[in-house]
C-alpha cells in the first residue's frame, strides 16, 4: 500500500499512515470509553485516572508488544534481539497494556479514595467496556498494517489479492492476500456487535471478546505467511498459542458466572450505581450488565 513516511524528521525518523491510524485508533477507543462510562454512569474522577491510564498503556503495551516478538524471534532464531526490524505482537501489547492499565487504575483509585473499594466496585464495568473498546482501536491498527504492508497474507492471483511491497523483490510490488483487511473488518463487526450488546445491558462482554477474537485468530493465523517467530507448540504461530489460552479463560469466566448465579443470583452481578451506593450491592458486573432501572 503506502508504507512511507508522510512526515519526515531531520533523524531520518518520519510518521506515516502505520501510525496515524494508530493513533485515530486509540483516540477513537478513548472517545467509546467515555460514552459507555457514562451511560454506567462510571464516577467522573475514576474515568479520567482510566483515560490517563490508556495513553500510558499504550506506551507500555507497545514496548511489551516488542519484547514479546523478540522471545518469539529467539525461538525460531536462537538470538535475542531488539532493534528497528523486531516488529511487534498484538497479543503482547494487550497483555502488557491489560497489567500496566490495572495497576494504574487500583493504585490511582487507592490514591484518590484512600480505600481500594471503589475500585473494586467498578473494575468489572471497566473490564467490560474496555473489552468493548479493543477491537475498535485494533480494527484501526490493522488498517495501519494494511498501509505499511505488514503482518500479510500469501502471494496470491486472486481478485481479492491487494499488491504490497512484502521485500520479497527488491522494493517491487506482490500481489498478496491482505489478511489485515480482513481482520480489520471482522474487528470492526465485533465492536459494533459489543457495542449494541453493551448498550442493551446484555454483559458478558470480556468472554465474548476473548473468545470472539481468540476464534478469528487462530483461524486467520494460518492465512498469514510473515515472519511470526516460532511457538512453543509446534505447528502454530505464536498468537495461536496465545488465542488458545485467551478461548480458554473466556470459557472459563463464562462457567464461572453461571456458577455464581445458580449460587447467588443474577441480581450479585448488578452494576454500581454510583459511589454512594452501600458496599453490600457494589458486587461488579463482569458477567453481566443489568439494564438500568426505568423510573
Amino acid at each position: 500500500m503506502y508504507p512511507y513516511p508522510l512526515i519526515r524528521f531531520p533523524d531520518g525518523s518520519g510518521i506515516g499512515l502505520y501510525e496515524i491510524c494508530m493513533l485515530v485508533g486509540v483516540i477513537a477507543a478513548m472517545i467509546l470509553f467515555s460514552v459507555l462510562a457514562e451511560r454506567r454512569k462510571m464516577p467522573g474522577k475514576l474515568q479520567n485516572l482510566i483515560l490517563v491510564g490508556i495513553i500510558v498503556s499504550v506506551v507500555v503495551g507497545y514496548l511489551v508488544a516488542v519484547l514479546f516478538q523478540a522471545v518469539y524471534n529467539a525461538l525460531e532464531t536462537g538470538e535475542f534481539v531488539i532493534d528497528e526490524n523486531t516488529g511487534a505482537t498484538f497479543y503482547g501489547g494487550l497483555i502488557g497494556g491489560v497489567v500496566c492499565m490495572v495497576l494504574i487504575y487500583f493504585i490511582g483509585a487507592r490514591i484518590m479514595y484512600r480505600s481500594n473499594e471503589v475500585a473494586v466496585r467498578w473494575f468489572p464495568t471497566l473490564a467490560n467496556v474496555a473489552a468493548v473498546c479493543v477491537p475498535l482501536a485494533h480494527g484501526f491498527g490493522r488498517i495501519g498494517c494494511l498501509m505499511a504492508g505488514c503482518c500479510h497474507g500469501g502471494e496470491t492471483d486472486a481478485w481479492y489479492g491487494i499488491a504490497m511491497d512484502i521485500g520479497v523483490l527488491d522494493g517491487e510490488y506482490v500481489k498478496v492476500v491482505p489478511t489485515q483487511l480482513f481482520e480489520a473488518i471482522f474487528l470492526f463487526a465485533l465492536a459494533a456487535f459489543l457495542i449494541v450488546w453493551f448498550w442493551k445491558g446484555r454483559g458478558m462482554e470480556v468472554p465474548v471478546y476473548l473468545i470472539g477474537y481468540g476464534i478469528w485468530r487462530f483461524i486467520i493465523e494460518f492465512f498469514r505467511a510473515d515472519d511470526r517467530g516460532a511457538s512453543i507448540i509446534p505447528g502454530l504461530s505464536p498468537s495461536q498459542t496465545t488465542a488458545i489460552l485467551l478461548i480458554l479463560l473466556g470459557v472459563a469466566i463464562c462457567i464461572a458466572y453461571f456458577v455464581i448465579c445458580l449460587k447467588k443470583g443474577r441480581a450479585y452481578f448488578a452494576p454500581p450505581q454510583g459511589d454512594a451506593e452501600p458496599a453490600a450491592r457494589q458486587n461488579g458486573q463482569l458477567g453481566t450488565d443489568e439494564k438500568e432501572n426505568k423510573h
